[in-house]
């Protein structure tokens, strides 16, 4: 029989882990400028994110949308894609997680059937994690590569923005979400009931072996 209160924990996460994601995705703070020499004007912080740049100038914040897709990188239109990919997966995985919960009526007394489409949307919920885990990992990478290139001018130089370091906790409630939801609906019978000395019960003598009749 399924857990409730696992599945329910772990829907609960993966729904958190998706609002979030959905916020991370579209924020701005993805790379920030990085104060390095003296080319930089302290006043001005320069913050892009995967939508749109904005620029903030003593305490006032302008954002501008990109004017074309197209006209960006392969890794920022990849890192596009893998959230937007991601927060898709987590999109189907909650309808799918709710019908499956133990708690609910969905599907009458299909008790096997609501397992396993719990179990669906839990894997669901870990491929999204995955996806979204991709593009924070890339850009973190990026952004500490560039920062070490001497070749790299000074104003080009970013430094980690606070959405990624939201994204790996978007990540993690993704995960550990899925995680619970899949341990919650999975069937506790198909688990082996060990024994003292960690080894299984041998089956009963009576049932496995025939009684001798003596004439």
């Amino acid at each position: 029989m399924a857990n409730t209160s696992l599945q329910v924990m772990g829907l609960v996460l993966g729904i958190a882990g998706w609002g979030f994601g959905v916020l991370v995705c579209a924020a701005p703070w993805w790379r920030v400028s990085a104060f390095v020499g003296g080319e930089l004007v302290v006043s001005q912080v320069l913050s892009e994110g995967l939508w749109m740049t904005c620029l903030s100038e003593r305490g006032r914040l302008q954002c501008k949308a990109y004017d074309s897709g197209l006209a960006l990188t392969a890794s920022v239109q990849m890192c596009r894609g893998l959230c937007v990919l991601s927060l898709f997966l987590c999109l189907l995985a909650v309808p799918l997680s709710v019908i499956g919960l133990k708690c609910t009526r969905c599907l009458g007394n299909a008790h096997e059937s609501k397992a396993r489409m719990a179990q669906v949307g839990a894997v669901l919920f870990l491929l999204a994690a995955f996806f979204y885990l991709v593009p924070v990992a890339w850009t973190v990478y990026v952004v500490i590569r560039d920062f070490y290139d001497p070749s790299v001018a000074a104003p080009l130089k970013r430094e980690l923005g606070s959405a990624l370091y939201l994204g790996w906790g978007v990540t993690a409630l993704m995960l550990v979400g899925g995680a619970v939801l899949y341990l919650g609906s999975a069937s506790p019978g198909a688990i082996p009931v060990f024994g003292r000395g960690g080894k299984a019960n041998p089956p009963s003598t009576a049932e496995s072996k025939p009684e001798k009749v003596f004439v």
